[in-house]
């Protein structure tokens, strides 16, 4: 009998790429099955992330909760990836030995071998190597699921910002060749994918090998993505503004097939932060960056990362960081939290007398600002025609569809779900909070995929 696996992701785009890729493996190579309730699965797969505070103990309550499916089903494998079961390893086992398999981002292409060993009477199974770019070269051809999809040209960074656990669990920066992420684009257009979004922690770092040896830059393939046949969107993420050269800034005026929307994160207004981080650039960089970037595509719909509290902020500094977000303006949001010292990492050592409250307090400020920002941009918006990539039904009728604008607006209008996978131009009519209304004005023809909207 076929059996059955589910997956949980915790965290970002990469590990939701991540997940997407353990079932592919198992479907492919062991011959399961993937199901939507841990109740029918057979293998349960917990695929984790470290960024956060309190991440381990948010996966031990998981694995507790599961736990109690594996005493009423004792067969059932229970498996821990991600960033986590890197940090981890086998401490995972001594904390929870009633866990099978611990894997890590670079091993889970090793699945079907680690199930199969465990089956078969193995002991607890534990790899959370890095094997470089192993993990690409093992993976079967991706399964489109709609009109969208990750593709991660790269693992790892090389920056070790002292907050971040990211190195530490993923690895040195480590390219995909440029011809391996195009083969994977196309696999995907010849499914239906119209808009690929390319991954990697430090995603301008990229430097992909070319036929002749040489490296290719982020620049570089995304003008060879554009020109795969069926892709007419790109999107990138995350970005480190250290390492945005001119080529990735050219991208943005020459290749229409870029979405008008960035993710670069500042993380502080405040130099002296930034050096405490060990960010690699001033807010004087960052803002001469947007300038550029924003010359090159004036259009362009901007979003950050934004960290509160981190040792030693005061109120002058975080006063600086509410500054700089009024000068550049994050139309397009913010990913805003509170500093959590993360095991391992530099900050972890530094001292910080702010107490939680004052923290919580400038977050909540911070966010407002962040949030005027987004709903003055919405109504820029309004009455503007917006070409949006029809992604499926919409969630909140399903009389209505639901896309994305290039700016990565979600936007909700009448229309019929056989236009999902298509281009249409829509007028937007109204806004939300989190999302915006429009009216069908013209749809992209079948026979012309890859071409400019047409007449419905």
């Amino acid at each position: 009998m076929t059996e059955a696996v589910y997956v949980e992701t915790q965290g970002c785009q990469m590990n939701e790429y991540d997940a997407d890729r353990m079932v592919d493996v198992l479907v492919s190579e062991a011959g399961f099955r993937r199901v939507d309730a841990p109740e029918q699965a057979d293998l349960l797969l917990l695929n984790t992330c470290s960024v956060r505070e309190k991440a381990q103990e948010k996966v031990f309550s998981q694995l507790g909760r599961w736990r109690r499916l594996k005493d009423r089903a004792p067969e059932t494998l229970i498996g821990v990836g991600g960033c986590v079961a890197s940090q981890e390893g086998d401490a995972i086992l001594r904390r929870a030995p009633y866990v099978d398999l611990v894997f890590g981002p670079q091993t889970l292409h090793r699945l079907p071998e680690m199930v199969a060993r465990r089956r078969a009477g193995g002991g607890p199974q534990v790899d959370v190597a890095f094997p470089e770019i192993e993990k690409f070269d093992r993976l079967p051809e991706p399964r489109a699921t709609g009109p969208t999809a990750y593709v991660s040209v790269m693992e790892g960074c090389s920056k070790y910002c002292s907050f971040c656990v990211v190195p530490y669990t993923r690895g040195e920066e480590i390219s995909r060749p440029v011809a391996d992420v195009l083969a994977e684009v196309e696999a995907l257009a010849a499914q239906g994918v119209r808009e690929v979004t390319l991954l990697g922690q430090n995603v301008n770092a990229y430097a992909g090998r070319l036929r002749d040896g040489s490296a290719g830059d982020l620049g570089l393939l995304i003008e060879a993505v554009a020109a795969v046949p069926g892709i007419d969107r790109i999107r990138f993420t995350t970005s480190h503004p250290a390492e945005f050269h001119a080529g990735l800034v050219e991208a943005y005026r020459e290749v229409p097939e870029l979405a008008d929307f960035l993710h670069l994160p500042v993380q502080a207004g405040s130099d002296l932060l930034l050096r405490l981080m060990k960010r690699g650039h001033d807010t004087a960089a960052y803002e001469a960056l947007v300038a550029e970037l924003r010359a090159a595509r004036p259009s362009l719909a901007l979003a950050t990362d934004l960290i509160v509290g981190f040792p030693g902020e005061t109120e002058e500094h975080f006063t600086e960081t509410m500054a700089l977000i009024d000068r550049v303006g994050f139309d397009a949001g913010a990913f805003s939290f509170i500093y959590s010292p993360r095991p391992g990492t530099p900050a972890a050592a530094l001292h910080d007398p702010t107490p939680q409250a004052a923290k919580r307090e400038r977050l909540h400020r911070l966010q407002a600002r962040i949030a005027e920002q987004q709903a003055a941009a919405a109504q820029r918006l309004l009455g503007t025609v917006q070409s949006v990539l029809v992604e499926g039904v919409s969630r909140r009728s399903a009389a209505e569809l639901r896309g994305r604008t290039s700016c990565n607006r979600v936007v909700n209008f009448p229309g019929d779900p056989a236009l999902v996978g298509r281009f249409a131009e829509v007028r937007i009519s109204g806004v939300r909070t989190h999302s915006l209304r429009g009216e069908l004005e013209a749809v992209e023809q079948p026979a012309a995929a890859g071409a400019a909207a047409t007449g419905a």
